[in-house]
């Protein structure tokens, strides 16, 4: 058979393909996924009792953009990787920037702090459980993201499955963020983007086994 011949016969019944269809898988496995998320964080976990007072507090806005910011990006590092030839170009500058932006702001906080109260700064009180709980609230997510990529046709299997799992840990952090009490820059910088890299470790561990197709 021709190779002209066994494309033909590949795109018979092929039909158009929808405009923003890879958005669209993601938006709703983001959707599926941050909702498994919450309803793990409900059940096992319960919202912070003081998160009425917490919001008006600068440092809960900072939180929630560090880790806002590293979703986004590693959002668009998940759609480019999910489309075959498409370069990452400038994503992986903008997955730098709110990391380097936290460990700035943890730097000045750690130098104006007293030495006293720089261990309090970087290990909090749960530095011990944080990093595991955003790991678990990430499960549903990173379940989610797998059938959403899996469906397009990603080829470069392992940075696909580390982008789907930091993409997964952001979410699960950011709902994490409406039960965890810390709030100093440090802790952020360390704890919550170690919470997050676990599953971008699993991902990038499993994504050869999961993306294949």
């Amino acid at each position: 058979m021709r190779t002209d011949d066994l494309v033909a016969m590949l795109a018979t019944g092929a039909g158009a393909v929808a405009p923003n269809a890879a958005a669209r898988r993601y938006v709703a496995a983001l959707g599926w996924g941050a909702l498994g998320a919450a309803l793990l964080m409900a059940t096992l976990l319960g919202l912070r009792p003081d998160l009425a007072a917490a919001v008006l507090l600068p440092m809960f806005w900072v939180k929630l953009a560090f880790v806002a910011c590293l979703a986004a990006a590693s959002l668009l590092a998940a759609l480019r990787l999910s489309r075959p030839g498409l370069r990452l170009a400038w994503v992986p500058g903008a997955l730098a920037a709110p990391v380097l932006a936290i460990w700035l702001l943890a730097a000045v906080v750690l130098t104006r702090a007293d030495a006293a109260q720089r261990a309090g700064l970087f290990l909090g009180d749960t530095w011990n459980s944080c990093p595991f709980l955003v790991a678990m609230l990430s499960a549903p997510v990173f379940v989610a993201l797998v059938w959403a990529m899996k469906g397009l046709a990603p080829t470069r299997l392992r940075l696909s499955g580390a982008a789907a799992g930091l993409l997964s840990g952001a979410v699960g952090a950011l709902v994490y963020s409406l039960h965890c009490p810390e709030l100093a820059a440090p802790f952020i910088g360390f704890w919550y983007l170690l919470g997050m890299l676990i599953p971008a470790a699993v991902g990038a561990l499993l994504g050869p086994r999961l993306l294949r197709w």
